[in-house]
């Protein structure tokens, strides 16, 4: 189940030439996939690229009538190995991960794939994660395609201009015997709009008619002496023919008028930003028509050295926007100037940040900053200073007076109770060397729980803790692993490892029964139905298969009690050798997505459905607030009471409660108080379930009336 059906968009796929395509992006990008021939597609999701996959899996009817096989795969490694299939075929393939982090784990691959180059036309589909809404380190893919020799495109954001790219990816691929990446930014992946549609085509080649006639050329098999032919074709033959490709096909892009003495020259995908720049300084129109001349770099490498001097020619000043840092392309268009003896200033990374995002203020700025400085004229009187750009206004400093918002877990997620369990063996046992790994279970690491405070890599939180799995501590090392991290990488990488080297340390696998924290897609441990994978295969009996001898499992994780006496257990047991707790819970968000629409109309069919509440009874509760501090739901908060004999505010549980009972389990399991109390809602409710109900309030409501009559009342005097 993942994060959203695409059930009805994916029917858009099916139309044909001449039509007009409305949508997403990444619908887009499946739509022109399919009208480029594909033969075979693969990938693992991720941020911004995991309704790619997502659209892939719904749309695999349409897939399968083309005959291109798709394969949700098991990590970005085993997606990029996939591409082999176009070494010695003319079989166009396409996979798509995040990047850098898929990038990085699939590099082995993607070497070995740009090394030997492929027959036919292979395409790396990347979800350039990079930004403020980023959720990983903060790297390019850049820097991975000029090491490996991978074109890279960077198209503008817009539907027309991604869907080309695609074609022109598998061509560009196939004139250079050249994997080529195509990088879509976030705003990429979820810009809508429209593109005239083509036909879509079933592949020259199929997987299948290829099975039928093996090829094998070992010329392209990395070994000694080809491994060393491989890097003189690269530069002698591969690199010329992307670039006349590139060329001839007009691939890069030239917008404004001829004559001005100054240009900018951008990458593709910043495109928008540097227009939207320019319009509110009155140097373009909403239609793009620009009064600067812009060099459009679609293709972010290889770059094109005659095509940019031909750019500069007449020129005395150039403006180089480029995102992120290293200045890879800055620090090459200025060597091309050097060697070609062109005396033109150049601006980049001195008007604009070396590092982060260029949002809509830092591009305004940039690009004022610039001009100001190589052409005032062209600026607004309002715009216009002798040397710097006109002072942006006081901006408050908000973090003094807006409370920080970290990120945390969703109300309801069954990992909050795994950490309240931890949190409270730590009041026993003393604080944990803890790792942690990439998923929702990251989270911990912050306020309230703060526990965990490394992550290395998908799958490898205990691999992280390797170093402490000597058992020569007071506390066993503890290791936090999700299900996805575990199918990912981490049986091997992380528990294998652990059992070879006999690691006395404690892994807590989290199985919410979904690849969570990618969009809620299913894995090998799932216990959903899934009518085109294979689920249901526990994660416990794959630790025992790899030499666990010491496996506990907690089917449900809300019971803190439980949860704990396991923690304790793995701490104090004589067992040497890793010791693993499987704690399942359902992710609490699918499940609600799941059981919401059945909910919705088993009410609407006049069924009986019953809702569970929880509550703080406000006489009861003390204000003592160590439930929070052990939960941390963001349903859980304070509410100032109107009795003046108390003035600490009780806790409060708001209406975004969906049931899960952790408070109330934290704050017995603490030995808290008993103030939390469960109320069921009951829709449709039974004849004689209305007479109680009815029968309850005029009691109640005859004990209120009769405690406000013995009320002591005061009047106030005149």
């Amino acid at each position: 189940m993942a994060e959203r059906s695409f059930k009805k968009e994916v029917q858009q796929l099916r139309i044909g030439a001449g039509e007009e395509f409305r949508g997403e992006g990444i619908l887009a990008i499946t739509k022109a996939l399919l009208e480029n021939g594909v033969g075979y597609v693969g990938g693992y999701q991720g941020a911004p690229i995991s309704h790619l996959m997502d659209v892939l899996a719904d749309a695999e009817d349409i897939l399968g009538e083309l005959g291109v096989r798709f394969e949700s795969s098991a990590s970005e490694a085993s997606a990029a190995a996939s591409l082999a299939a176009s070494v010695h075929y003319p079989i166009r393939g396409a996979i798509t991960f995040k990047s850098t982090v898929g990038t990085n784990v699939a590099c082995d691959a993607l070497a070995n794939l740009a090394s030997g180059g492929v027959l036919g036309g292979a395409l790396i589909i990347v979800g350039e994660d990079y930004g403020e809404g980023s959720s990983i380190m903060q790297e390019r893919s850049h820097a991975f395609a000029m090491k490996s020799q991978i074109w890279l495109l960077d198209p503008r954001p817009n539907l027309p201009s991604i869907t080309e790219a695609v074609g022109h990816g598998f061509n560009l691929s196939e004139a250079s015997n050249t994997p080529v990446m195509l990088e879509v930014r976030i705003r990429s992946c979820h810009v809508h709009g429209s593109f005239t549609a083509a036909d879509n085509r079933p592949p020259a080649l199929s997987v299948r008619d290829a099975l039928a006639n093996p090829r094998r050329d070992t010329a392209r098999v990395v070994l000694p002496p080809a491994s060393y032919v491989h890097e003189k074709e690269k530069y002698e033959k591969r690199l010329p023919a992307a670039i006349d490709y590139i060329v001839e096909n007009g691939l890069n892009e030239c917008f404004g008028p001829e004559d001005t003495r100054v240009g900018i020259v951008l990458q593709g995908g910043m495109y928008n930003g540097v227009i939207r720049a320019l319009q509110r300084l009155g140097l373009a129109d909403v239609y793009g028509k620009s009064a600067v001349p812009l060099y459009v770099l679609n293709v972010t490498y290889p770059l094109v050295p005659d095509q940019f001097l031909s750019f500069c020619e007449g020129k005395d000043h150039v403006l180089i926007v480029e995102e992120g840092q290293p200045d890879f392309i800055e620090e090459s268009l200025r060597a091309t100037l050097h060697r070609a003896g062109a005396h033109i200033a150049v601006s980049g990374k001195d008007v604009l940040p070396m590092a982060g995002e260029y949002t809509g203020a830092v591009m305004l700025k940039g690009v004022s900053a610039f001009l100001t400085k190589a052409a005032p004229h062209l600026l607004p009187d309002s715009r216009r200073a002798p040397n710097q750009p006109e002072a942006d206004p006081d901006m408050p400093d908000l973090s003094k007076t807006v409370p920080p918002r970290p990120p945390g877990f969703c109300t309801g997620c069954p990992e909050r109770p795994i950490f309240a369990a931890l949190k409270l063996a730590e009041q026993e046992h003393g604080p944990f060397q803890v790792a942690g790994d990439i998923g929702c279970h990251l989270f911990g690491s912050l306020a309230p729980f703060n526990i965990g405070g490394t992550t290395m890599g998908y799958g490898l939180g205990p691999a992280s803790n390797a170093a402490f799995h000597g058992g020569d501590g007071e506390n066993r090392p503890i290791s936090i692993l999700g299900d996805g991290g575990f199918w990912h990488n981490g049986l091997n990488s992380s528990i294998g490892n652990a059992v070879y080297n006999k690691g006395d340390g404690i892994t807590v696998i989290i199985d919410n029964f979904y690849s969570a924290a990618t969009g809620g897609q299913d894995l090998l441990s799932s216990r959903a139905d899934n009518a085109t994978r294979d689920t249901r295969h526990p994660i416990s009996k794959a630790v025992e298969g790899v030499g666990v001898d010491w496996v506990r499992e907690v089917d449900r994780t809300y019971d803190v009690g439980r949860m704990r006496a396991v923690i304790d257990e793995a701490l104090t047991t004589d067992h040497s050798g890793p010791k693993v707790i499987v704690a399942s819970s359902e992710c609490m968000l699918n499940r609600q997505r799941r059981e919401k629409p059945l909910m919705k109309k088993a009410v609407s069919d006049g069924r009986r459905v019953v809702k569970p509440k929880f509550g703080v009874d406000e006489d009861v509760c003390t204000g003592d607030h160590a439930c929070m501090r052990l939960s941390g739901c963001p349903s859980l908060t304070l509410k100032t009471l109107d009795d003046p004999l108390r003035d600490d505010p009780v806790a409060h549980i708001d209406q975004s409660c969906v049931g899960c009972g952790n408070c109330g389990e934290v704050a017995d399991a603490a030995v808290l108080c008993p103030s939390f109390y469960q109320a069921d809602l009951v829709h449709n409710p039974r004849a004689g379930e209305r007479m109680m109900a009815r029968l309850r309030r005029s009691v109640i409501g005859w004990l209120q009336r009769r405690r406000a009559a013995r009320r002591l009342q005061f009047e106030t005097v005149a």
